[in-house]
């Protein structure tokens, strides 16, 4: 069983991975003939790498996007890859997905939840919910329940939650999630919805674990991509990410600062690799399991964003907002 103990659980194994791993490295040689993926946001980014590594161990690939024919040209020539039609924000839409799925009878080995928005002007979805929570958390903890039998019928299966280092900025308000009686913060929202990413698999393995089916949050580091596309000027130059031509890419590299194939090691390496086995429940970061911190912007995981009552708390208010039941 699996020691609920955060301070057990987030126990570095020195895997021999690091910040500069590709995803394809991370891979270490594994051979996905047979097992069958599920990459949300998969056609850009930090998904769409993650997208090539499987593919490329021969994993078949399902990649849902809001407009799939947009996606085709990021996919196109990657063998073993099917669009797919999904808008997290539209409890309809992923409903209509999953049954979709559930009806070819396929099981499923590997769900990653790599699609996210962030630090977002104020919107909010048709439910009145805050845009970040319902894309980044909210929408894919319904994908998970309304994919679980899938998911059970894998006989090992994996789900990873792409979380961020950007929960350190700030806790989950279980009083006001939706910021309906405080003034909208972009960033507290992203860190609300990234603490939930890291809490959702605290609380998922726990579910999963007799099933065979472990979860994992994933930090993938600082990577320049279309996520930032709501940053400032000031915002990018504060952290190295703006030259002088006005482009937006970062101008050094450590063990934060990431190329796209670097910051997708994680995610992949959480997916498939044997390190983790009989593990689950961890937040990982640079291809190894993180350790516990309480000083801000440094590596690791605030114990906030692992704590199982809290996770257990946010797992039954994310039924409540959802109306979805997760019976596992």
């Amino acid at each position: 069983m699996t020691n609920r103990n955060p301070l057990a659980r987030q126990t570095p194994l020195h895997t021999g991975f690091g910040p500069r791993t590709t995803a394809k490295e991370a891979l270490d040689g594994r051979d996905l003939t047979g097992k069958v993926a599920i990459v949300t946001g998969g056609y850009a980014g930090l998904g769409l790498e993650a997208v090539k590594a499987l593919a490329s161990a021969g994993a078949t690939v399902i990649v849902p996007a809001r407009t799939p024919a947009k996606a085709q040209a990021a996919l196109s020539g990657i063998p073993g890859v099917e669009l797919e039609r999904l808008e997290l924000m539209d409890p309809g839409s992923i409903d209509a997905f999953a049954e979709r799925f559930l009806a070819g009878g396929r099981p499923l080995h590997i769900l990653i939840h790599s699609a996210g928005i962030m630090a977002t002007p104020p919107m909010r979805d048709s439910r009145g919910y805050e845009s970040q929570l319902a894309t980044n958390h909210l929408g894919h903890f319904q994908l998970a329940a309304r994919l679980w039998p899938a998911l059970k019928k894998a006989g090992g299966a994996r789900i990873v939650s792409v979380s961020s280092r950007g929960h350190q900025l700030g806790g989950f308000d279980f009083e006001d999630p939706n910021f309906t009686a405080r003034d909208y913060e972009r960033w507290a929202a992203y860190a609300q919805s990234k603490t939930a990413n890291a809490l959702f698999a605290v609380a998922m393995d726990k579910r999963g674990e007799r099933h065979g089916v472990r979860a994992f949050a994933a930090h993938p580091g600082t990577i320049i991509t279309n996520l930032s596309r709501y940053m400032t000027e000031d915002e990018l130059r504060g952290i190295s990410a703006l030259n002088e031509r006005g482009e937006r890419v970062l101008l050094t590299y450590d063990d934060e600062f990431k190329t796209i194939e670097e910051g997708a090691a994680t995610l992949v390496w959480c997916a498939v690799h044997a390190q983790l086995d009989g593990k689950g429940g961890v937040y990982c970061e640079n291809g190894d399991i993180a350790v516990l911190t309480s000083a801000p912007f440094t590596p690791g995981v605030y114990e906030r964003a692992v704590n199982d009552e809290d996770a257990e708390r946010l797992w039954t208010l994310s039924e409540r907002l959802t109306g979805v039941p997760f019976v596992v």
